[in-house]
């Protein structure tokens, strides 16, 4: 059955990048007072954290880190000395930009401190990042982060990615991600209870994935050079990606399951699907419903297919997006399913997120924000995490 985790990418960081242009950041969680912004320092604690450097074209005086999100209470980075401190507008200097990058050592490997929070590891290589401080809505400091599928964004021309995580009281929670764009290799090793590993691709993944989609007609026009390959819905926000390239399939879904149930199996039971009008309806331990979604929202996993923290919509939401997502809604009416090898097989599939899967040591990627369904995305955890190490691996 499937089960959204408590922590996964989308309880993680629901929200936490702002919308390139927006005049003022999103916050990843609710802030505080503006007093309480202005606290003192909290002193970095938990978790032993080292970076290693193994992309093989960039040396460590070339790429920066910097390590930003959420505290619980207010937003946060942390200093290359391993302070955790608030964001403060005070931090934008005259470019309106904010520093808070954090070199890796002149040579080998990196060591520095994880604080308790919720956040992102960004990694420059070949330049700086731009990260600006301004208020949220409710009148607190927040970061406008880099949007790097924006064109306008400043961060559009640096060679940059992310991993993302939340390490609290409960433990550690991580994952490499692509929802947003691919475009520099990574992986996360996790040692406590376990020894786990999530985000490796195989030797020379990077390049394949990079020609492999440049060579699909629909895709090639989110590769950007050799820096950075858009997600499709960036890609269709921004004029690049056909915005009704799932229409087909989804409409055949709609017309099939106008005659015939699915039934999605979650935590809370067995829900059966049939579709009257243009609406899709499922009944069993609840009754939820679902509108036909358009390419954006099948892309996005979201409007038509959000999935709210409820136990009930939302684990339904999840299971049906990553169907049409994967293309198997129509050859597979139990849901979800769980055999890689009938992923991606129908027409329109959404190459982005096979060829990233096909890529991946383990089969594991996040190529799409409901990847998790089934356990196919680059997410560990561990409840009694000793180390974790963010290897920046060979192009």
């Amino acid at each position: 059955m499937f089960n959204r985790r408590t922590f996964n990418r989308r309880t993680l960081l629901r929200g936490a990048a702002a919308t390139a242009g927006a005049a003022a950041a999103i916050p990843l969680l609710t802030g505080r007072s503006a007093v309480a912004q202005k606290a003192a320092p909290t002193a970095a604690q938990g978790l032993p954290l080292t970076v290693v450097n193994s992309t093989g074209q960039f040396d460590n005086a070339s790429i920066n880190l910097y390590i930003v999100g959420n505290d619980g209470q207010r937003q946060v980075r942390v200093t290359p000395e391993g302070e955790l401190l608030p964001v403060s507008i005070d931090d934008n200097g005259p470019d309106g930009y904010t520093d808070y990058a954090i070199p890796l050592s002149a040579s080998g490997d990196t060591t520095l401190t994880l604080p308790h929070m919720s956040g992102r590891i960004y990694a420059a290589l070949g330049g700086k990042l731009s990260f600006r401080a301004l208020q949220d809505g409710n009148g607190n400091p927040a970061l406008a982060y880099p949007a790097g599928w924006v064109s306008s964004d400043p961060n559009y021309p640096v060679l940059h990615d992310c991993a993302e995580f939340t390490y609290n009281a409960s433990g550690m929670f991580c994952n490499t991600t692509m929802v947003d764009m691919f475009s520099v290799p990574m992986s996360i090793h996790l040692t406590g209870n376990g020894d786990q590993t999530a985000g490796l691709l195989r030797d020379g993944a990077r390049g394949r994935i990079f020609s492999g989609l440049a060579g699909n007609d629909t895709f090639a026009p989110l590769v950007v050079d050799e820096t950075r390959i858009i997600a499709p819905g960036h890609g269709l926000d921004a004029g690049l990606f056909p915005d009704d390239y799932f229409a087909p399939y989804v409409d055949r879904v709609w017309s099939h399951l106008a005659s015939n149930d699915m039934v999605v199996t979650t935590n809370a039971g067995a829900f059966t699907g049939r579709v009257s009008g243009e609406q899709l309806s499922f009944t069993g331990p609840g009754t939820v419903s679902f509108d036909r979604p358009p390419t954006r929202d099948v892309l996005f996993c979201d409007g038509t297919l959000a999935a709210p923290n409820d136990g009930m919509l939302g684990p339904v939401a999840a299971v049906l997006a990553a169907a049409l997502n994967r293309t198997t809604a129509l050859s597979h009416p139990d849901q979800p399913t769980t055999d890689p090898a009938t992923f991606y097989q129908e027409e329109p599939a959404h190459h982005y997120a096979r060829i990233l899967h096909e890529e991946s040591v383990d089969g594991r990627a996040y190529g799409f924000a409901f990847d998790d369904v089934a356990g196919f995305a680059s997410y560990i955890e561990d409840g009694a995490p000793s180390a974790i190490t963010l290897t920046l691996t060979p192009f």
